[in-house]
């Protein structure tokens, strides 16, 4: 090719010296005529390589049994790697073949060089998120992701390519730039302050386990609660539960609090913690006909029965005098009633009865006595959670006027209107 090339410019130069052309206009075609067997060249071989070899090459790791580098493909490395073969015709061209023009072979030659660089970053950049791919389909990649520490490879990889590409460019020596970096010591601490306290926070938050890809966190600071979708070098993707998306520094959630309710999601069961306050004045011993109609509430049968069997066994042993109620032991309604949601959850299918389960009371106070639910759901789905929580106590409230209960809660302006109308007519009224 190159005779072919020498042959067409000495036929040129004939040509052109015959009919009468300037000097310049020889040259001009000399470097062109270069030029273009240069390119052909080029072309012809990246054609070779992506058409023949790549095609080859795909087809064999298609038909191969194994699954890891069929994610090579997925991401195109042999794809990106076929674009490094025109600036290797040019890196390993003679440098003769541009003999009359030494200071362009110069210059193509280190555009060539500054090429490959790019395309191998390009490359490397591929390869590393196949490496992740291969990585992400390990049983224990969800704990511990390694997007941060591929992206810092990628970050050196780019450092180290623009330090070699200002090295040919300015034909400096790479170690005489280390050497000029050394004195910018303090400013690069600054420029990638972020990423130095990223690295670390995604080492501590990976070894510790404390948080990864899927968790639920909650972050009042920076205004996430939702969906972890990604964890990177720099940052950490949190999608909330109003799909808005929160971007957190990774370091944040090493020197900041934060909520993981992955320990929730993987208990089997999701905390329901509520009370309703109890009205004191409708707390009350039990009358015979109080105790006649629980004993048919079928949740409190067998509890009624070995209750009261209980209770006249003692009164009896004692010689308990029962005229008077403050003698003796007696039931009243708020105890049968917290006994009632106590049996009502226990043969809820829908509550987990193997973690905590309470009904109490707690301090009095003056808006009444709270009853507090303290159980947990079965289902730690958001949805049907709230919807157990809503159906127990849907059926708690309309249940307690049932136990001669009632239900304290502030008087609204309506209260106050018909009290007010009420004692206006009993004033009314003649003696």
């Amino acid at each position: 090719m190159v005779q072919l090339s020498e042959m067409i410019r000495d036929w040129l130069f004939l040509y052109l010296e015959s009919s009468g052309m300037p000097d310049w206009t020889f040259v001009a075609v000399d470097f062109l005529v270069r030029s273009m067997v240069l390119l052909v060249l080029s072309v012809i071989l990246y054609f070779i390589f992506k058409k023949v070899l790549l095609f080859s090459i795909v087809r064999i790791i298609k038909k191969s049994k194994s699954t890891y580098d069929d994610f090579f493909v997925s991401r195109k490395v042999f794809h990106r790697l076929a674009h490094l073969a025109p600036a290797l015709v040019i890196y390993f061209f003679d440098n003769s073949f541009y003999e009359p023009f030494p200071l362009f072979f110069g210059f193509i030659v280190k555009a060539s060089i500054i090429y490959i660089i790019v395309v191998l970053f390009w490359t490397f950049q591929a390869f590393l998120r196949a490496l992740e791919d291969i990585y992400n389909t390990l049983p224990f990649a969800a704990e511990r992701p390694i997007r941060g520490y591929m992206q810092l490879v990628q970050l050196l990889f780019i450092i180290i390519g623009i330090l070699w590409g200002i090295s040919i460019v300015f034909d400096v020596q790479v170690t005489r730039i280390f050497a000029g970096l050394g004195a910018l010591a303090a400013v690069l601490l600054l420029v990638f302050k972020d990423t130095i306290l990223g690295f670390v926070a995604g080492i501590q938050l990976s070894a510790n386990k404390m948080v990864k890809v899927g968790d639920w966190i909650e972050m009042p600071t920076h205004n996430a609660d939702g969906t972890v979708l990604e964890i990177t070098l720099n940052t950490v993707k949190v999608q909330n539960w109003d799909r808005t998306i929160t971007t957190i520094p990774t370091y944040a959630l090493v020197s900041s609090p934060f909520m993981n309710w992955r320990g929730m999601e993987e208990s089997g069961g999701r905390r329901i913690k509520r009370s309703i306050n109890i009205d004191m004045q409708s707390v009350t011993f039990c009358t015979p006909e109080m105790i006649e109609k629980f004993k048919k509430i079928h949740h409190l049968k067998e509890y009624i029965e070995s209750r009261q069997k209980e209770i006249n066994e003692y009164n009896r042993e004692h010689n308990v005098d029962e005229s008077v109620l403050v003698n003796g032991r007696r039931m009243t309604n708020l105890g049968v009633f917290r006994k009632y949601v106590e049996n009502y959850l226990l043969r809820n299918p829908k509550i987990n009865k193997n973690m905590t389960f309470l009904v109490r009371y707690l301090q009095p106070t003056e808006k009444g006595i709270p009853l507090e639910v303290y159980v947990f759901s079965a289902d730690q789905r958001w949805a049907f959670y709230e919807g157990i929580q809503a159906d127990i106590f849907d059926h708690i409230l309309a249940v307690i006027p049932e136990f001669g209960l009632k239900v304290f809660q502030l008087p609204s302006g309506n209260d106050l209107r018909e009290m007010g109308i009420k004692s206006l007519s009993d004033k009314r009224q003649p003696d």
